[in-house]
């Protein structure tokens, strides 16, 4: 486990102009790097959103160096907010940094918003090895009708990558019939795991996330062909 960890401040060159972003180094023996999404911009999401956080101390627990960046138009991110669209090429601006910069097998997680965007950009990269949905929005935020095509999952019917979706049973973008039934669609390997009386967010409950992600990361690392 990785104990402390050197955080560095930079920027990616994404095609709306510079993306704000941190890594969190890895141990000199990481066998993958990750990067974590954050949520909705329009409603506070940043890269300092606490279930991203918490994603990303998971992660660097297992010694990966872990990237966290703000989509366009946030923070000190350039261009402006893009509905989902957009913000797929900023994912994809992230996995080919984190490729050039470590060359290691991929591991890609989002909460909400980014979760969505994040698993359209790399379900099918073949850098990616492991993808981790956190409060998976399988119902469209109030307002954001214009997205709703980034909150279909159909394309999960063709992802062969391991897949971990994590929710809350209280969580109102994921109700437990919809969510079950987008992750029944999703090809294999794949699991579910719902936090019995977590709301969208984990409030109270993101030592249980944390957890989560590092046990099902701990398990398929350990079988070699997982990841």
């Amino acid at each position: 486990m990785l104990k402390n960890s050197t955080i560095r401040s930079l920027f990616l060159n994404g095609d709306a102009g510079r993306l704000e972003a941190l890594l969190n180094a890895g141990s000199e023996s990481a066998t993958h790097a990750a990067l974590v999404c954050h949520p909705h911009p329009r409603f506070g999401g940043t890269l300092h959103n606490k279930v991203v956080f918490h994603a990303m101390k998971a992660l660097n627990s297992l010694g990966f160096p872990v990237l966290r960046f703000n989509f366009r138009g946030t923070g000190l991110s350039q261009g402006e907010h893009d509905h989902g669209r957009g913000e797929i090429d900023d994912v994809r601006t992230a996995l080919g940094w984190l490729d050039a910069e470590f060359h290691l097998p991929l591991i890609v997680s989002g909460f909400s918003f980014g979760a969505a965007v994040s698993l359209r950009a790399a379900c099918p990269d073949s850098r990616v090895s492991a993808l981790i949905s956190l409060g998976t929005p399988v119902v469209a935020l109030a307002g954001e009708s214009e997205i709703r095509r980034t909150y279909s999952f159909d394309f999960l019917h063709q992802c062969a990558k391991s897949k971990l979706f994590v929710s809350g049973t209280r969580d109102p973008f994921g109700p437990r019939t919809k969510l079950e039934e987008v992750v029944a669609w999703a090809s294999e390997p794949k699991k579910l795991v719902l936090i019995e009386g977590a709301d969208h967010f984990f409030e109270g409950r993101l030592s249980e996330l944390r957890q989560t992600m590092e046990g099902w990361l701990t398990e398929a690392l350990s079988r070699t062909t997982s990841l």
